[in-house]
């Protein structure tokens, strides 16, 4: 690895906590982040000649901190610091303050972090966009790129969220356990919808959106690292990288979706695959079930079948009723409809989600599903209405090609009824 390489993976790693620390300093964003890029700045000049420091982090927060005052007294025109070669030298100085920041201080500063990121003014886009950029450092455009939106919206989408945090008097101090345990749960389900928003991408946007997987892993490890006898934490990890281990067979080579049943297990990533299983274990035997180990525990039922037909659905759609229980959703029945499909076949799980087409009646998953059910069942004109629906609800044109290979297919075994249909456009 290059030195510029290995300063990148340093500063990126080392962020939440400098930034954390230099917070909890200034008690201001904007402050905050600037003297973390002078550290930066700084950093890229002093590593490559005097060699990486003991501890990147507490040399940032020494650095940061140092430039922060410093522009402070210089915008006060108060006294300057002493000279560039007393603050520059830090082989006296790093060794204690390292010393002083040790785990459980960056545990504080982290947290203060996330759980401002994720404060209950904020609407949850400014709660993910504020996440992104400074806890995980994307820049402006990658976050405006991944979400779809112009540079200067999710400039102002940012600046309005640090708006709102100064206005509400945020308090800058580490949460205390109660405060903790109550805003875990939102700061869980933040880096969910950050990793849902990459992985829900059509092939058209998986290069733009796909960092967003990489960082929700890489932010969900360190909230581990925080809170690392929390079983919820184990299984949100593990459930983003089972899922995420099957990125590379979802799509075909024309941008085809493949359905899970027909991917090639071979291109499903095992070391992923293999932690994440190691995860879930883990986080079972701690008896304490949630719903993102549940739904963790349902993709390691995926990734430990050879093949598709060795999947044990029954135990799926076990897994299914416990999530319902935990989490009552339409959606989360939907979903069991598919498990019940493969265990007592499609005229079942079609009176599962019957009482459902109310409230899902704008989602394209619950007409493809429905459409996939009377299909099997040989209702060909109904199977054909549900997917012209799932059609007109489709988020991606992928997405839509997969209903319209349905339609085709129905075309070709139905003949009569695709020229009628043909006919009445």
């Amino acid at each position: 690895m290059t030195d510029l390489a290995w300063i990148d993976a340093a500063l990126t790693s080392a962020r939440p906590q400098a930034l954390g620390a230099l917070l909890r300093y200034f008690r201001d964003l904007d402050i905050a982040e600037e003297a973390f890029q002078d550290a930066c700045l700084r950093a890229l000049k002093t590593w490559p000649q005097k060699g990486p420091p003991r501890d990147p982090a507490a040399w940032l927060i020494f650095v940061g901190r140092n430039a922060a005052i410093d522009q402070t007294r210089r915008r006060s025109r108060q006294q300057a610091l002493p000279d560039e070669d007393a603050i520059s030298d830090l082989d006296d100085v790093e060794e204690p303050l390292a010393e002083r920041l040790d785990g459980a201080h960056y545990r504080d500063d982290v947290l203060r972090l996330l759980f401002i990121c994720c404060h209950p003014d904020l609407p949850v886009t400014q709660q993910v966009a504020l996440a992104l950029r400074i806890v995980g450092g994307l820049s402006v455009k990658q976050i405006a790129r991944a979400f779809l939106v112009g540079d200067s919206a999710m400039e102002q989408r940012i600046t309005r969220a640090k708006g709102r945090i100064a206005d509400a008097d945020v308090p800058f101090e580490a949460p205390g356990p109660v405060e903790r345990a109550q805003r875990l749960a939102a700061v869980a389900a933040m880096l969910y919808l950050i990793f849902n928003e990459g992985y829900s991408a059509g092939p058209d946007a998986v290069e733009a959106k796909a960092p967003l997987c990489d960082e929700a892993i890489r932010l969900a490890r360190l909230l581990l690292r925080l809170f690392q006898a929390e079983p919820e934490i184990m299984g949100l990890l593990a459930l983003m990288l089972l899922q995420h281990s099957r990125s590379g067979a979802r799509f075909a080579a024309d941008g085809s979706i493949v359905l899970l049943d027909d991917q090639d297990r071979g291109l499903w990533n095992r070391e992923m695959i293999v932690e994440g299983l190691a995860l879930i274990d883990k986080a079972v035997r701690h008896r304490r079930p949630g719903p993102y180990q549940v739904q963790a525990a349902i993709a390691a039922m995926h990734a430990r079948a050879a093949r598709a037909e060795d999947t044990d659905w029954t135990e799926i759609d076990l897994l299914y009723g416990l999530l319902e229980r935990l989490q009552p959703s339409p959606v989360v029945t939907l979903n069991r409809a598919v498990a019940t499909s493969k265990v007592s076949g499609p005229a079942a799980a079609l009176a599962m989600i019957e009482p459902l087409g109310a409230k899902l009646s704008g989602y394209f998953h619950f007409f493809g599903l429905k459409g996939a059910l009377l299909q099997q069942l040989g209702r060909t004109a109904e199977a054909r209405e549900a997917f012209g629906r799932a059609i007109a609800l489709a988020n991606t044109a992928a997405e839509a090609a997969h209903i319209r290979q349905h339609l085709d297919r129905l075309a070709q075994d139905h003949p009569a009824a695709g020229r009628v249909a043909a006919g009445s456009k």
